[in-house]
C-alpha cells in the first residue's frame, strides 16, 4: 500500500502575524548593511548609504510576495552568526513596522516569548536554511524574539518596512 507524504509536517500556530513560507534563493550573504541606521547613542535613525544594485531582485521578491509596493522595504540587515552565537530576547525598534527574515546556511530556532498573567507563553519555530519568515501585527508588536547560541555557521538577511509616522517624518 502507498502512502502520499506530506512535504511539510503539521506546525503548532504560533503568533498572530507570524507566517513561514518555504522559499529557494541562491547565495549567501555576510556583513551588515542598511539603509538607514539605528544610532543607539542617540536612539534614532540616521540615514544610510543606498542598497547596493546587487541586493535588489531579492528585496523586490521579499515586497512582491508580501504585496507590499516597490521600495516598502526601507531597511536591510545582513548578519552572520558564528558557531556559539545568538541574539537575546528584543523586539525590534518601533520604527519598523513589517519584519522578513530570510535564514541562510543551516537551520536556528527562532524563539518568541509573551508575558502572560501566569509567567511566558512560549513558542519556537524552526528556521531552516533559505526560508522566510514574516512578522507582523501581536508577532511584531507584542512577542519578543530571541535566537539562543547556534550549533552551526548561519546568516541571516533582515528586510523592514518603516512605521507609517517614520515614513510620513523622511519625506
Amino acid at each position: 500500500m502507498s502512502e502520499q507524504l506530506s512535504l511539510f509536517s503539521e506546525v503548532a500556530p504560533g503568533p498572530d502575524g507570524l507566517l513561514l513560507p518555504v522559499w529557494c534563493v541562491w547565495g549567501q550573504a555576510a556583513g551588515r548593511l542598511s539603509r538607514r541606521h539605528y544610532d543607539y547613542s542617540q536612539q534614532k535613525l540616521k540615514q544610510a548609504e543606498d542598497l547596493p544594485d546587487w541586493i535588489a531582485p531579492l528585496t523586490a521578491r521579499v515586497e512582491t510576495w508580501a504585496g507590499l509596493p516597490a521600495a516598502a522595504i526601507r531597511q536591510l540587515l545582513l548578519t552572520e552568526y558564528a558557531v556559539g552565537v545568538g541574539i537575546g530576547w528584543h523586539r525590534d525598534k518601533p520604527h519598523f513596522e513589517q519584519v522578513f527574515g530570510l535564514s541562510l546556511v543551516s537551520a536556528c530556532k527562532f524563539r518568541f516569548r509573551r508575558k502572560t498573567e501566569g509567567g511566558w507563553e512560549r513558542y519556537t519555530l524552526q528556521a531552516e536554511p533559505r526560508s522566510l519568515y514574516q512578522m507582523s501585527g501581536e508577532s511584531r508588536h507584542v512577542w519578543e524574539h530571541s535566537i539562543p547560541p547556534v550549533d552551526a555557521k548561519r546568516y541571516s538577511v533582515t528586510f523592514r518596512t518603516m512605521a507609517r509616522e517614520v515614513n510620513r517624518a523622511s519625506r
